[in-house]
């Protein structure tokens, strides 16, 4: 695997359920080599997680902490096959950075195609940047649809580590994963690795997905965890 620079899908324990701080986060990061570095905190949907007033306040944190760049943003919850977010354009034009998914707690699906559907919606969204862990299990959808949506409005879909972790019991993960995978390729799409870290021992690790890269013979050139100014271009964040 080659070096991994940036990681843009953490939290800290302002989402609620996660153990490390914004600057024990950036100091792990920074130590671990990279040179981007994202905290996006669960949507206001998840128990526990932050309030508004969170995401109005983030202008309070220095954008270069620690020797690296950092990305104050989101992982907003996708609602409903309607594709409906909980942030509204207001506080997602504060966010350095948007990344949306569907989460078990707040999601509200239906059929396949309706799921799909409302999936597009967001990948269509001009400040949505990332979907976060689309093949986990929580919605049934059209991977290939997916990708081909994704692949015109240049938005990228994750490979989540975090998944795919047995103690979370996605028994689909894996297959889904490889899937994506493998119509990234055939398509010529890139993506994304996310560690979805929620302590700072888990920044940049992405132990589970490597036997997953392998398998499908993914090519380096379409990952974007190694090359920053890449990622930035692909998904239009200056």
């Amino acid at each position: 695997m080659k070096k991994i620079l940036l990681d843009v899908h953490t939290h800290t324990i302002a989402s609620g359920h996660a153990y490390s701080t914004l600057q024990e986060m950036v100091q792990a990061a920074a130590d671990k080599g990279l040179e981007v570095f994202g905290i996006t905190e669960h949507g206001p949907r998840i128990p526990g997680s932050c309030p508004l007033v969170y995401f109005r306040n983030m202008f309070v944190v220095p954008r270069q902490m620690c020797g690296i760049r950092l990305l104050m943003g989101c992982e907003v919850d996708i609602l409903d096959t309607q594709g409906t977010l909980d942030l509204d354009d207001e506080y997602l034009d504060r966010l350095d950075i948007a990344i949306a998914g569907i989460h078990r707690y707040c999601w509200e699906g239906g059929t396949k195609e309706e799921n799909t559907a409302g999936v597009i919606k967001v990948i269509q969204n001009p400040k949505i940047h990332i979907i976060s862990h689309p093949g986990d299990g929580t919605a049934e959808l059209d991977f290939e649809s997916l990708v081909l949506a994704a692949k015109e409005a240049h938005t990228l879909l994750e490979i989540n580590n975090h998944s795919l972790a047995p103690q979370r019991k996605k028994t689909v993960a894996r297959d889904n994963n490889l899937e994506i995978l493998r119509l990234c390729k055939k398509h010529d799409v890139p993506v994304i690795l996310g560690s979805d870290a929620h302590i700072t021992f888990q920044i940049a690790n992405y132990d589970r997905l490597l036997p997953l890269l392998a398998e499908t013979e993914f090519p380096d050139e379409l990952i974007m965890n190694y090359s920053p100014q890449k990622f930035f271009d692909y998904v239009g964040i200056k």
